[in-house]
């Protein structure tokens, strides 16, 4: 069984992971060389003026995938679903240039749903991302979870897994990407939040009740609230509705505990405790985690 999807449709090859069967990034590289030349063999790569790739990857996948497209296609375009389009990344004529934008033609998602994950600071919002991200990535026929990072606190999504591997190394890079919290800042991922037309995307915001939150805030849809205070929930939750999201969770974030706990669950609403939320640890397996993916995928629109 393949680690990782590559099909092409018409001019648009679309990539993505095998939930059913996840592996290193070094065995998914090998398997998409093994993958390509097999397409090759089969003249299904054939080459030609344009391609559009639309999917996630790892770095050293679109790597992989650059070089050996490269020589087959005058011009690769890659979807970005932070400008809702494709983005010119390889231009080798004179029709497209590095970086012009190419409008999708895909359906838009008629209902998408943007999760914003609130609450204080150091309440373990990044933690609970990656643990989401990785626990619905493990449910059958869940859409992929995009992930936006709305606050420059240089802790991407990258910075789980890099924290699981070498966490001094992940500390190191995320107080070098670190930058301020400017109204530059808050437009621009404002914009990359109401562009997305993902069908579930998690959206991680800083830890203040701020006029640059409102403005990133108030382009989602719901909003998960984490808190180690439970006396703060309440101001987030004032927050959430005068921006206009459905809260659908209040969550304790305690770190000293020894299980999760879930409190209450409704087909709208689910409280519980979450606990030790520690960088570098996988959380996908903890209860509250399971609780909180199962919660947020009931919220996606019946075909």
């Amino acid at each position: 069984m393949e680690t990782f999807h590559i099909h092409l449709h018409g001019d648009v090859l679309k990539i993505g992971f095998n939930p059913e069967k996840p592996a290193t990034t070094d065995h998914i590289v090998r398997d998409v060389i093994s993958r390509l030349k097999a397409m090759d063999d089969s003249g299904e790569l054939a080459g030609g003026p344009l391609l559009k790739v639309n999917g996630p990857a790892p770095l050293p996948v679109c790597y992989t995938l650059a070089h050996h497209l490269a020589n087959k296609y005058r011009t690769v375009a890659v979807f970005d679903p932070k400008a809702g389009a494709y983005v010119v990344s390889i231009a080798q004529s004179s029709t497209y240039g590095c970086g012009e934008l190419i409008p999708a033609d895909t359906p838009v998602v008629s209902s998408p749903i943007k999760v914003v994950l609130c609450g204080p600071p150091r309440s373990g919002k990044s933690c609970l991302r990656q643990g989401l991200k990785q626990a619905i990535l493990k449910i059958a026929n869940a859409p992929y979870p995009y992930v936006i990072t709305a606050c420059p606190d240089g802790e991407g999504a990258w910075f789980s897994e890099a924290a699981q591997r070498d966490p001094i190394l992940a500390r190191q890079l995320k107080d070098a990407y670190k930058a301020k919290f400017t109204p530059e800042f808050a437009t621009l991922a404002a914009g990359w939040v109401c562009q997305t037309q993902n069908p579930l995307t998690l959206i991680d915001v800083g830890g203040k009740v701020t006029d640059e939150n409102r403005q990133i805030m108030a382009q989602a849809t719901h909003a998960i609230i984490l808190s180690g205070d439970l006396e703060q929930i309440s101001t987030w939750e004032t927050f959430c509705q005068s921006v206009g999201l459905t809260v659908l969770a209040q969550v304790h974030s305690n770190y000293e505990a020894e299980h999760d706990h879930v409190v209450s669950e409704t087909a709208g609403f689910i409280t519980g405790q979450v606990h030790h939320l520690e960088r570098g640890e996988d959380i996908s397996t903890r209860p509250m985690v399971q609780a909180l993916a199962r919660h947020i995928l009931q919220q996606l629109p019946t075909s």
